[in-house]
């Protein structure tokens, strides 16, 4: 009996599953970063409601939200350099499935317990999604796929944001119904990514990465330093928005709708994903300049807002800080991203989001406990707000101090940040498939 050639197996495989074009696989994984951090969001508008239900203090919201960037990272530092050595395709599917499994936890959660748990298995699946997802953007299309990188985060955020605030506020069974519409999303995600051709050839390691390790290659250490103190500046507002901000701002609205709950990290977030789009073309410092000029300047602008209980001038520093936000992370991403090799960019990535998450979580949970044992959420915000700042401007020094980022061999700087030699346009159709 002749048997098939593996090579015409492999054809046959590929013809029998009708794999997507890679420019519409290149746009599904973008909408996978949206639906995880739209999930993430997903909770804010709804922390009120378990509060009210469940009658815990605002320490505990805190709690839970660092809960799950404590996953995220340990995701990150475990499973982020897995797709690099099993493939991209295995492991989104995976994370999918298990960001499924945490959306039933969350529709069935009776308690704070429950809600931990949930919050850990979402943590987790993102932290392994993100690297891998981010990466195979990078290996469709470079130069998209570092400005996606920056954009699909801020979307995601946003998206999730608002649309729970309208579940909770206007939809019966709102603990239920928003977790449920997510996990019918996640589903259909799973069965797409299934059907894209892998982006990466495996290569063997694959349980050595599992052990938990931070290095950065060589070509990218120095920009790495220098974008390592905006992106955790960035995020911490991030938390701030996350954690403290839906409270604050039915404080200082007079109201308890969770539409206004959500609005904050909606506002902060959209305008984060339009700046990295308005931004795309220019320097990748002077992206991230523009950022932390606009962080402490946003920042300042909310200070004097809480301190006047002026709901109006709140949400205009909010939007000023989105554009920090958006500039500064994509002025991170993007001078160090371009600088990696193809089976570096999932760890690389995963590095990134480590500190960005690090930067979200870490000042979010010590917020919380001084609002419980300190002066309060007014005080403890305005608190947050100045550390914030400060954040921002040792970010700055570290700019100035570091100087421009060296770049790497086989790498040449252009108007829109150091590229990896040889350049390809946005017209160009990707080329790195694994066949």
């Amino acid at each position: 009996m002749n048997h098939p050639a593996p090579h015409e197996r492999t054809e046959r495989t590929r013809a029998s599953r009708r794999p997507i074009p890679p420019r519409a696989a290149f746009y599904l994984l973008a909408s996978v970063i949206v639906s995880f951090l739209a999930a993430s969001s997903a909770p804010t508008p709804l922390y009120a409601t378990y509060q009210a239900e469940w009658g815990f203090t605002s320490i505990t919201t805190t709690v839970v939200f660092g809960v799950y960037a404590i996953a995220v990272l340990s995701g990150l530092l475990v499973l982020g350099k897995l797709s690099d050595h099993v493939g991209r395709r295995p492991v989104l599917i995976t994370a999918i499935a298990a960001q499924a499994a945490a959306m039933l936890l969350f529709s069935t959660a009776g308690g704070v317990g429950e809600l931990l748990v949930a919050r850990v298995v979402q943590g987790l699946s993102t932290g392994a999604a993100l690297g891998a997802v981010g990466a195979a953007m990078m290996d469709l299309n470079r130069s998209r796929g570092t400005v996606a990188n920056a954009f699909a985060p801020g979307l995601g955020t946003a998206t999730g944001s608002l649309v729970s605030g309208f579940v909770v506020q206007y939809l019966p069974a709102p603990t239920h119904t928003v977790y449920l519409g997510l996990l019918a999303v996640f589903a259909a995600q799973a069965v797409a990514v299934a059907l894209i051709d892998e982006t990466v050839t495996k290569e063997p390691g694959a349980l050595a990465s599992l052990v938990p390790e931070i290095r950065l290659p060589r070509t990218v250490r120095g920009a790495a330093l220098s974008a390592a103190p905006v992106i955790f500046a960035v995020w911490a507002l991030a938390g701030f928005y996350g954690s403290l901000g839906p409270a604050l701002i039915r404080t200082l609205v007079g109201s308890t709708s969770a539409v206004w709950g959500g609005l904050g990290l909606f506002v902060l977030a959209v305008v984060s994903a339009a700046s990295v789009l308005a931004l795309r073309q220019s320097r990748a410092t002077t992206v991230m300049y523009t950022g932390i000029g606009a962080l402490v300047a946003g920042v300042a602008l909310t200070l004097v807002a809480v301190d006047l209980s002026a709901p109006a001038l709140f949400f205009l520093g909010t939007a000023v800080a989105g554009v920090g936000f958006g500039s500064g992370f994509q002025g991170g991403i993007r001078t160090v991203l371009p600088l990696t090799r193809p089976h570096e960019s999932s760890g690389v990535l995963s590095l990134l989001f480590m500190v960005a998450y690090l930067g979200m979580g870490v000042p979010a949970v010590a917020a919380g406990a001084l609002v419980v044992h300190g002066g309060g959420l007014v005080p403890t915000s305005e608190e947050y707000g100045a550390v914030v700042i400060a954040l921002a401007l040792l970010a700055l020094a570290a700019l100035l101090l570091r100087g421009r980022p060296q770049t790497g061999p086989g790498v040449m700087v252009t108007s829109g940040g150091p590229q990896t030699v040889p350049v390809r346009t946005e017209q160009e159709e990707p080329v790195t498939q694994a066949r």
